[in-house]
């Protein structure tokens, strides 16, 4: 039976013959070469940059011989995010859901997979625009660049293979691997040349011209039916429109290589995107921005313009238009012998599409005024929509009808590429969830191992800087839970509660195993033991921190300590922690150290052969001093704890100072035990990740003790896998410390700051202090300056070592948000409904969630 359908299959107009050794063979001998692009990321790049970038495209494309095209295709498809950790029924996810990036979490214990589900479930199907860029190469020939649409392999009725000229193929081919080079040499723009099989695809995944058949990215592509008409056209069930730039009336007065982007500026600082971004992250719907360059003969085509300048000239009398047009002919051709430009033709187009007629609407006036935005004038185009369509699938770039470009020059046609892609996921492992600023998706950031990798930093301490209200503690505690889950030691020096929530419900979780809370009230007093360990090893830095500890108890702050003070001091830890070792018996306490200070080592002391005089070492004194903190003294509380607890093997642990901080007596003994802690833990735990934070540095940095402790910690914890995190409210705080300064300053290679509109009118101080460039500046101040109104969350900007830094958004589920709240109202609330539930923290948070 005779096919009588109007209709016709791929097969029979499918113009591509051959796929072979990287390359895609047309049936007209057309070869192309693919790459897969990457471009920086959003928001990081400065305007020298655009332009380096700008400078690299046109060195590229001047490699390129005669009669190639260039089509950079910007792919942006709506996407749902796909939780990481969480079952099936929890998901309740339907459809095409992919996630850039999959890893499994590594996560410990039920505490951590409540919070951490809480987080997936959050943002479970949470929509965001992915983008995927790819470059394609053509060499065609005289003949087929001037073909007009009436001839496109998609209105004939069969393609008669031509033969490739191999001299003419491997000389294009030399210029690709150049053109390669020079965008890759650039370090802003990377360029992957794709495989065979990422073209073609393989039995079980799709390859790039099948999902551009699809128009998906999805790995799942199933083809569809398509339906080419002159009014428009469809894929499946997606129904395409098409808006170009093919004609110079269409085109803005001036282009650039980057644009000001007004919402995040402000008058101190700009935030720049390529000239290009409004119709690519900032057009939230799925399309494909397509940007063409025909490199001709530029000779041939200055000679053309010529003899038409002469011809409207003989005809200005006829006419004024004429006169007018030989003039603008003038002017280019002037333009072009002027300063050795090269004509091409270009041509620019925005292909969007939805399967909803309404939502349809929508997309092309939105697509219509983001060209608008870019001072071009926007023209839906439905002549040459499938005819356009088709010349863009890999390969086929010969298909292009000549008559949708316009004449232009290499460097202004480049203003058009699109320089930027959206924010990406780090590759490591390990790492903290943030968020996209943009579209709130979730994001895997490692801003500790992957930076020490790649050589961005050098070790992995971060100074926090953010005002009062900025979210800073906030920010903190969703950095702290998601080490802590991953396996790090925590020490944290607070004042103010802001982690006792967190710390309780670690607590809970853990039966008391974990999650210790020091802090200092009339009913419970804070208490130690400096003397007990699980295994009774006593490292050398451990009998030092006990020795500095009793010389705190014993001198004043202004009182100078001599050698033989300092000598004996050690023999008699050394010789207490010797008496312990052999009689188990004894209970390691300040009150059984006491004790044999006062009774054997001062009788060994006495009886020494060499005497030991009064005024080189008096006992005596010593022991009158340290009366206070023995058994019934006034402080007998704050070297013995009952509790036999090794904080060796305690994961979270916080020192609550506040009540404390300015208590000269008790404030220098416990700044020196909690570094103990901290130290103690960096050299025993082999291969474990450490962390040691300070909240609100200069009243912990107070003593010179504690001072001289942190510099220390700041210069050799790298060596230890471990790191220190100063949080502080002004930069003043640290800087009132020339020694502190120079230590946490110069030896943070990670930097976090938050909200500093409070100091915008003095933030080039902060900006010398901190050492931070004019980019990473008008980072900061873009910081909360266009939030979404329907997402509750605040900005975090984060820079390593001076040559990465985004701003990222701080965005948490409610159950996550009630850990870690330091509002008093709301902290009480939950700490109530956790009493009235027996003690039950979590359940207390998810009833509150809930409600």
């Amino acid at each position: 039976m005779r096919n009588v359908m109007k209709a016709s299959t791929i097969e029979s107009k499918f113009p591509l013959l051959a796929v072979e050794g990287g390359c895609i063979i047309s049936k007209d001998a057309d070869i192309t070469a693919a790459f897969r692009v990457e471009l920086p990321e959003l928001f990081t790049v400065t305007g020298a940059e655009y332009e380096a970038m700008h400078a690299a495209w046109c060195k590229a494309v001047k490699v390129l011989p005669e009669y190639s095209v260039v089509l950079k295709q910007d792919w942006f498809i709506r996407e749902r995010y796909r939780p990481e950790v969480t079952n099936e029924a929890e998901a309740g996810a339907s459809g095409s859901v992919r996630q850039e990036g999959r890893r499994s979490s590594q996560i410990g214990g039920e505490q951590a997979s409540f919070l951490s589900r809480s987080y997936e479930r959050h943002f479970n199907e949470r929509p965001f625009l992915n983008h995927a860029c790819f470059l394609y190469l053509t060499k065609t020939t005289k003949e087929r660049a001037r073909m007009q649409s009436d001839f496109s392999t998609l209105c004939r009725g069969n393609i008669i293979p031509k033969e490739v000229n191999p001299d003419t193929a491997r000389a294009f081919l030399e210029s690709v691997d150049q053109f390669e080079r020079i965008i890759n040499d650039s370090g802003l723009v990377t360029l992957t040349r794709l495989t065979d099989e990422e073209i073609t695809g393989t039995p079980d995944s799709p390859g790039l011209i099948e999902k551009y058949f699809s128009l998906s990215l999805d790995d799942t592509t199933v083809l569809q039916d398509m339906e080419l008409k002159a009014e428009g056209f469809r894929v499946g069930n997606k129904h395409v429109c098409l808006h170009t730039l093919s004609d110079t009336d269409d085109l803005p007065g001036r282009v650039s290589t980057e644009s000001r982007y007004e919402r995040l500026s402000t008058d101190r600082s700009d935030c720049l995107l390529s000239f290009a971004a409004p119709v690519g992250l900032l057009l939230a719907c799925d399309h494909i921005y397509n940007q063409w360059l025909f490199l001709d003969d530029s000779a041939e085509n200055l000679r053309r313009f010529e003899k038409s300048a002469r011809n409207m000239h003989s005809l200005a009398r006829y006419s004024r238009s004429n006169q007018i047009n030989k003039e603008w002919i003038d002017r280019y051709l002037n333009e072009a012998h002027s300063f050795g430009l090269t004509s091409i033709r270009a041509h620019f187009d925005v292909m969007a599409w939805s399967d909803d007629a309404e939502e349809l609407r929508r997309i092309r006036n939105d697509a219509g005024s983001q060209l608008a935005k870019m001072e071009c004038r926007p023209r839906h185009n439905t002549v040459d929509a499938a005819t356009l369509y088709w010349a863009a699938m890999p390969g086929n770039a010969g298909d292009f009808p000549a008559e949708e470009s316009f004449y232009t020059f290499i460097e202004p046609a480049l203003c058009f590429f699109t320089g930027e892609t959206n924010y990406r996921s780090s590759s490591s492992p390990f790492g903290i969830k943030m968020c996209d600023r943009i579209s709130g998706k979730p994001l895997h950031l490692d801003i500790s191992d992957e930076p020490m990798r790649r050589g961005w930093i050098t070790n992995r301490n971060k100074f926090v800087l953010g005002p009062s209200g900025s979210g800073k503690s906030f920010f903190m505690n969703h950095l702290v839970r998601q080490y802590y889950e991953q396996g790090t030691h925590i020490v944290l020096v607070d004042t103010g509660n802001s982690y006792q929530g967190l710390c309780e419900l670690i607590h809970n979780k853990t039966k008391g195993g974990d999650g210790i809370y020091f802090t200092y009230t009339e009913e419970h007093p804070i208490s130690f033991n400096p003397f007990y360990t699980d295994d009774y090893v006593f490292e050398t830095e451990k009998l030092d921190s006990i020795a500095t500890l009793l010389l705190t108890l014993w001198k004043s702050a202004d009182e100078k300590v001599s050698k033989t003070e300092l000598t004996e001091i050690g023999n008699a830890v050394s010789g207490y922690i010797g008496r312990i070792r052999a009689d188990r018996s004894i209970r390691p306490s300040f009150d059984t150290f006491y004790q044999y200070l006062k009774g054997e080592f001062r009788e060994e002391l006495e009886s020494r052969e060499i005497e030991v005089r009064r005024e080189e070492f008096d006992i005596r004194n010593l022991l009158t001093t340290l009366r206070p903190y023995y058994r019934g003294g006034r402080y007998d509380f704050l070297l013995n704890s009952p509790s036999e607890i090794d904080l060796l093997s305690k994961r979270f642990i916080v020192f609550e100072i506040d009540a404390i901080k300015d208590n000269k007596e008790l404030f220098p003994i416990v700044t020196i035990v909690l570094m103990e802690v901290f130290i103690n833990k960096m050299r025993r735990l082999k291969g474990i990740r450490k962390m040691l934070i300070i909240e609100e540095a200069w009243k912990a940095l107070a003593s010179n003790n504690m001072a001289s402790y942190v510099q220390y910690l700041y210069k050799t914890v790298r060596k230890h896998f471990g790191e220190v995190v100063t949080v502080t409210q002004e930069v003043q705080d640290i800087i009132s410390s020339p020694i502190v300064k120079e230590a946490i300053i110069n030896n943070s290679d990670c930097k976090i700051l938050l909200d500093q509109r409070k100091f915008m009118n003095r933030f080039d101080a902060i900006q010398t202090l901190l050492g931070l460039t004019d980019k990473e500046k008008a980072q900061i101040l873009s910081i909360n300056m266009s939030n979404h109104p329907g997402r509750k969350y605040k900005e975090v900007w984060i820079g390593l070592g001076g040559v990465q830094s985004a701003v990222y958004a701080t965005e948490v589920s409610k159950q996550e948000y009630l850990a870690y709240t330091t509002e008093e109202s709301e902290k009480i609330e939950v700490q109530r409904r956790a009493e009235s539930l027996g003690g039950d923290i979590e359940l207390a948070i998810k009833q509150l969630a809930e409600k």
